[in-house]
């Protein structure tokens, strides 16, 4: 009977179990209106919200597009100037820039290392129209693109770079000057004059700096400012010494001479010029280079013009500036030789404007080849005869007449004894090789020295053209002190124009041996 029951309480549970899930699962229907109505309430909610944002935004994009304020995310040359002014922002980037800049860009080459001073190169960034674009950034005239430009500035980053420039031109001669100076650098072929030789100097391959591709890296280095820490490279290139042209070379040394002439209106006189050749052909100036030497050597010559300035006559020449003479025994042959040949080699020496003119190298070496006789001379205090002797006479009469035309003296010396033709300190003497008589034509004109030694009297006229500059030169001397073994002295020049003083000056303060 319990088993009955049990049986039946299991089936009616079952049943009931069935009921239930038949009834879970049944669908749950809608009618279309009333789903009508709740997408519609969606598609409201969407809208409004939509609506807000976009006002929200505009609101926003219009404010910010009215401010006076770089919008977000915007740096220059990595400096964020987000949020800043103008002036804000300039500052804060030029304070970098500058904190970033040395003093030097140190560049190198292998080993060698030397410094570009930053002063030299004018470097500027153009931070001011960077700036300019900055603050321009959502603040264009079109609303949209305004909006999108400060919308995509949430997103993303921009990063401005200014414009920099640099000095080239300096540059470039900064780094011809140390591609030279570099020790594996290309030595150029070369050629120099050496009295009457020149000298062709072969040159050797190296490395030199190739110009635009180094300025391109320094400008790198420069614009991302890292050339603070690090040393800039170098770029060489390996380059040969170009071929020596002797043809080149002969053109380019080679000049014509040029006549002496003088003009009447206006008055003028235009000196001589030496011209200058090969000494030996072409031909055989080649095969000398074709020789393994590091140098070669190419005699020249001179060609002189057919009329030198000293041709020019004395009709070139108006006016006598100063006149002086001096005696002398003439019947002392061999001194007045000696005078003779000296006068010679100066008489008729034109000497230009601003020249100097030097006795020793218009007179020469005073040698028995030259003529030039043996005739007392004053050695260590002594008198004993000696080659040239007694043209130091010269010297001096050149000397005095040089001061009368009021001429810039260069170089002067006394002589040891006062001697026998001049007063003390009115004298000059010469040692070929050791003490000159210069002065210096310090007219606008030339000047024409004649001279001539003869009866007695060695004289010396200064010929060239009066100006109204010029002052009558009044010469003076006098012993200041003696003891027993000196005699000191001193010499005056004084300048007076229209028989006024103008102006006088000590020449000279002088020491002499007494005999």
């Amino acid at each position: 009977m319990n088993t009955n029951n049990n049986v039946i309480e299991k089936e009616q549970a079952i049943e009931k179990e069935e009921k239930f899930n038949d009834k879970k699962f049944e669908p749950v229907s809608y009618d279309k209106k009333e789903k009508s109505h709740i997408f519609r309430n969606i598609c409201i909610s969407i809208f409004v919200v939509l609506i807000i944002f976009i006002i929200c935004i505009t609101i926003y994009c219009l404010k910010i597009s009215s401010s006076d304020k770089i919008i977000n995310n915007v740096s220059i040359k990595s400096v964020d100037v987000s949020g800043l002014t103008s002036l804000d922002a300039i500052e804060k980037v030029r304070n970098y820039i500058n904190s970033s800049v040395p003093t030097d860009i140190t560049v190198k080459h292998n080993d060698y290392e030397t410094t570009i001073p930053i002063s030299s190169l004018s470097i500027n960034f153009n931070i001011q129209d960077s700036i300019d674009f900055a603050n321009n950034l959502g603040k264009d005239s079109n609303f949209l693109t305004n909006s999108f430009t400060i919308l995509n500035s949430f997103f993303s980053k921009k990063d401005i770079e200014p414009v920099l420039t640099i000095n080239k031109e300096e540059l470039t001669k900064i780094l011809e000057d140390i591609s030279s100076k570099l020790p594996d650098a290309t030595i150029k072929s070369g050629y120099y004059i050496d009295g009457n030789s020149l000298v062709i100097t072969k040159g050797k391959t190296g490395n030199v700096i190739d110009i635009d591709k180094t300025i391109t890296n320094i400008e790198n280095k420069i614009n991302d400012l890292s050339f603070k820490t690090e040393k800039v490279e170098l770029i060489t290139k390996e380059e040969a010494p170009e071929p020596i042209s002797i043809e080149q070379i002969h053109n380019e040394i080679y000049k014509e001479p040029v006549n002496a002439y003088y003009t009447q209106e206006p008055r003028a006189l235009f000196a001589h010029e030496n011209g200058l050749d090969f000494n030996i052909s072409i031909e055989e100036a080649k095969k000398l280079l074709e020789e393994n030497k590091d140098e070669v050597v190419i005699p020249l010559k001179v060609l002189t013009p057919d009329v030198t300035t000293n041709m020019i006559g004395t009709e070139a020449f108006p006016d006598t500036l100063s006149t002086f003479s001096t005696r002398y025994s003439a019947r002392d042959t061999a001194r007045t030789t000696n005078l003779i040949l000296a006068a010679s080699k100066i008489n008729g020496t034109v000497v230009m404007p601003g020249e100097t003119f030097s006795y020793n190298k218009v007179v020469g070496e005073r040698t028995i080849a030259a003529g030039y006789k043996e005739a007392p001379i004053y050695v260590n205090g002594r008198v004993e005869d000696g080659l040239g002797g007694g043209i130091c006479q010269i010297t001096t009469t050149l000397y005095n007449a040089v001061l009368y035309a009021n001429l810039d003296i260069v170089e002067r010396s006394n002589h040891q004894f006062i001697p026998s033709y001049s007063n003390a300190s009115r004298d000059a003497t010469v040692v070929y090789g050791s003490i000159d008589f210069k002065f210096k034509n310090n007219r606008n004109y030339p000047i024409k020295i004649m001279c001539s030694v003869s009866g007695g009297i060695a004289k010396f006229d200064i010929l060239g053209l009066k100006s109204e500059d010029d002052y009558e030169v009044v010469l003076s001397s006098k012993i200041t002190r003696q003891t027993s073994s000196y005699i000191y002295s001193e010499a005056y020049k004084t300048l007076k124009k229209n028989g006024q003083v103008v102006s006088t000056e000590v020449l000279s303060r002088d020491t002499y041996k007494r005999h």
